[in-house]
């Protein structure tokens, strides 16, 4: 069985195990779980090399939590360990079992103080789906072993985060961003090392694609340092367990971004967002002095140019910054919000746009663009760009994945990001393409009311000439339209014939 094959599999038999129970419920219930299965494996690994105290653990003590520390790894006391919990899946006290040895966890590891959920002892959880859940999650990664086994349960927690998502549909979306979207921000960013920082975090999708980008270019993970803020406290608490499963240290605050900024005198490299789409109670009426609207103070009713100038006053001298809103913000004038853009146009803050394919998110058929900030087109190592903004209409992108959802493939990404990266870089070899592609000048930009609509400016796709000659297509159009004529009269006479039957004269 494939690792995919494997995750649909775990996916549609913990699913079915949660009966009439609420997705939004059950979510925490099976992840939870996930990340008991994945710390106490990770400790069951190191346990055993302590114990045989071979090498660099000569004479180590496997029961020392310290041994532990030293390795990155959370030390599981002996009633928290998955074996145990295993052995006790039949009992009818197993809810009490695991909110102990969550509560055990906790105090062991203050990381995890106040992380993790301790409800499974509760009179409406059926104890026996829940052993048989325990027997389920089990088997992931049983078979292998170390970084292979961590990597399988890591990878299965993300694909329930998405598959919950989808489950709850609304409500799903403000803790789960799409992951070809999240691909795309990273892609193009390319987070190598510096600040990260996300001020609406989720479930910490941001910056596990950004660890996974680092890998895959052989980067090195301990060059990035990660920053979040996260206003919901139970998303808070998945994204610390999603944190926590793939070693990702973090600084996580919880508030609200606008009235608690918790890093408020962080400057980050790179920030990569998905803030909730046109809020209108964000507090704005209390905050019209604040620092950061050097654009233009945002209207009450809407907060999207608060994240856009919120996210401009966290980016370093040289950072740049991925944001997806909605569309309505590259056209809207209401509220003072065109005299922002233009600003934020004329500043050269505005990198890129790229107009988004509908049905990629879980949670709202809003269509969706992304921003791409920099706070320096002069230098950093790409082209002089000052006078350019690019455009990319990716809107006929993306396959089908169900009835309601759309994802951009793999193929696409990359061409998306190519596209970016072949504009920006100084030996890039970029070109217009129409339909899809234009680099187009401040001047241009300002001719179309500072609009900044991808599809103002990419124009239409050229057609290939199928080499017809035009009369040849004009006589068989004429051709097809006399026959359609034709069979017309010949069905408005039946029509007549029978209402004719029926006492009927037209």
């Amino acid at each position: 069985m494939t690792d995919q094959s494997l995750e649909k599999t775990l996916w549609a038999a913990a699913d079915k195990m949660r009966s009439n129970m609420d997705a939004a419920e059950y979510k925490h219930v099976v992840l939870g779980l996930i990340f008991l299965k994945y710390i106490s494996d990770a400790f069951s690994d190191l346990y055993e090399k302590l114990k045989a105290g071979e090498g660099e653990y000569e004479g180590a003590d496997a029961e020392d939590a310290d041994e532990y520390l030293a390795e990155n790894v959370f030390f599981v006391p002996e009633m928290a360990r998955w074996q145990y919990l295993q052995d006790n899946a039949k009992n009818p006290e197993i809810g009490k079992f695991i909110d102990n040895a969550m509560d055990a966890i906790e105090k062991q590891n203050i990381k995890l103080k106040g992380v993790l959920p301790k409800n499974y002892a509760r009179p409406d959880l059926d104890k026996r789906r829940l052993g048989e859940l325990i027997d389920l999650i089990g088997t992931i990664g049983f078979n292998q072993k170390g970084h292979r086994a961590k990597d399988l349960l890591g990878r299965v927690y993300e694909y329930f985060l998405g598959q919950f998502a989808d489950a709850e549909g609304k409500k799903g979306g403000q803790f789960y961003t799409p992951q070809s979207i999240v691909k795309l921000l990273v892609e193009m960013l390319e987070p190598y090392e510096g600040r990260i920082y996300d001020g609406c975090c989720g479930s910490g999708g941001m910056f596990i694609q950004s660890e996974k980008f680092i890998e895959k270019h052989g980067g090195n993970i301990g060059k990035v340092a990660v920053y979040g803020q996260e206003s919901n406290p139970t998303t808070l608490r998945l994204c610390k367990m999603n944190l926590a499963i793939r070693g990702i240290d973090a600084q996580i605050e919880l508030g609200d971004t606008f009235t608690q900024d918790g890093h408020k005198d962080l400057k980050a490299d790179y920030i990569i967002a998905n803030p909730p789409f046109n809020i209108k109670d964000w507090q704005g009426e209390h905050l019209r002095d604040d620092n950061r609207w050097q654009y233009g103070v945002p209207p009450t009713g809407n907060a999207n140019y608060a994240w856009l100038q919120h996210f401009i006053h966290k980016l370093s001298p040289k950072g740049t910054a991925g944001i997806v809103l909605a569309n309505g913000s590259m056209t809207s004038n209401s509220g003072g919000e065109g005299t922002i853009r233009q600003n934020l146009i004329e500043a050269g803050l505005i990198d890129c746009m790229v107009a988004l394919p509908s049905q990629l998110f879980y949670n709202t058929m809003i269509p969706a663009c992304l921003w791409f900030l920099t706070r320096n087109k002069t230098n950093g190592g790409y082209r002089k760009r000052d006078n350019e903004i690019l455009f990319i209409d990716a809107r006929n992108k993306g396959q089908m994945i169900s009835r309601r959802n759309r994802e951009l493939t793999t193929e696409e990404l990359k061409s998306i990001s190519d596209t970016y990266h072949n504009w920006r870089n100084t030996n890039g070899n970029y070109e217009d393409v129409a339909g899809y592609c234009k680099a187009a000048t401040l001047e241009e930009v300002k001719a179309a009311n500072y609009v900044l609509t991808p599809g103002r400016y990419v124009g239409t796709a050229e057609v290939e000439d199928d080499g017809i000659p035009f009369e040849e297509k004009m006589d068989a159009l004429t051709k097809q339209l006399a026959e359609q004529f034709a069979q017309s009269g010949i069905l408005e006479n039946r029509i007549r014939e029978n209402l004719k039957g029926l006492g009927y004269e037209l």
